[in-house]
């Protein structure tokens, strides 16, 4: 790990970028150009003190996931990135396997939906950056992340399904991932989340043993957000060079109630306005 070198290149890649080119606001008047500590620090998902300790040659050696996070947050390139791990004296994520490296033009693109729901997923499940809608209408931040194997083995995760299209939804995940591992076989990421899920879920164990085989393509989807109700949302994919990442937005046809409860979603954010169950009658279980 070459210290010198590491908080050199941090300070620079963190001094090249405005808040704007990342989704923050600007704020009062900055005394020097580029993003501060703390900012890239949130970006990252890592304490402030610790990015503080790697910009002053003091840090202990970052993991892969770190600088995963890092190269995310101040928007490298993938020769940037290579370089940012050989720096901490990791080897770079291979060619060909799943680095989680988000491209720079979807990240960018991101940056500007501010009142859409928008996140970039990789093709086997894995979420690799989300705005702030995203995470609104998630109920959190599933950053790092498998959509598919949380959707087979944590419970909870359906919830925002309604139950009719458990099944369709469940088909779909199984299906695509057995796209992606016969697409590129000597990726262990997706081989690995497949033996995990075959030796934990009966439910993906059977649908694995149908091979059912297909590639996700843009189709309306059905929301149960817990305060604003019920969403039906277009949802249309861009997808990067090689396909294997793609920037998956939700939007709503102006007009329509879908269209009203994303714009007030958009005003709660992460606000829990749902009522105390303490001071209401007994729920119908009925859709709004």
């Amino acid at each position: 790990m070459d210290r010198t070198e590491l908080a050199d290149f941090l300070r620079r890649a963190r001094s090249r970028l405005a808040p704007g080119d990342v989704g923050l606001s600007a704020g009062p008047r900055r005394r020097t150009p580029g993003l501060r500590r703390e900012e890239v620090a949130q970006l990252a998902g890592m304490s402030t003190d610790y990015y503080t300790r790697l910009e002053q040659r003091r840090g202990s050696h970052p993991s892969r996931q770190m600088l995963s996070a890092l190269a995310r947050a101040l928007r490298l390139t993938d020769t940037e990135r290579d370089h940012l791990f050989h720096l901490a004296g990791q080897e770079p994520p291979r060619p060909g396997g799943s680095s989680g490296h988000v491209r720079p033009g979807l990240l960018l693109i991101l940056d500007r939906l501010h009142d859409l729901p928008a996140m970039v997923v990789s093709d086997w499940g894995e979420v690799l950056a989300q705005n702030a809608m995203a995470v609104a209408l998630a109920g959190g931040d599933h950053t790092g992340t498998n959509l598919i194997r949380s959707w087979f083995t944590v419970p909870g995760t359906r919830d925002l399904s309604p139950p009719e299209y458990h099944e369709q939804h469940a088909r779909a995940h199984a299906a695509s991932l057995r796209a992606v591992v016969a697409a590129r076989p000597d990726d262990p990421g997706p081989a690995a989340l497949v033996a995990e899920l075959r030796a934990t879920s009966e439910e993906f164990e059977a649908l694995w043993k149908s091979h059912d085989v297909l590639a996700r393509r843009p189709s309306p989807k059905r929301f149960l957000h817990p305060v604003v109700g019920l969403l039906d949302l277009d949802c249309d994919v861009l997808l990067s060079d090689g396909h294997s990442q793609q920037l998956i937005v939700h939007s709503a046809r102006p007009g329509t109630p879908a269209y009203e409860r994303l714009e007030l979603l958009r005003v709660i954010g992460l606000q829990d306005l749902s009522p105390d169950p303490q001071d209401q009658p007994p729920p119908h279980h009925t859709i709004p």
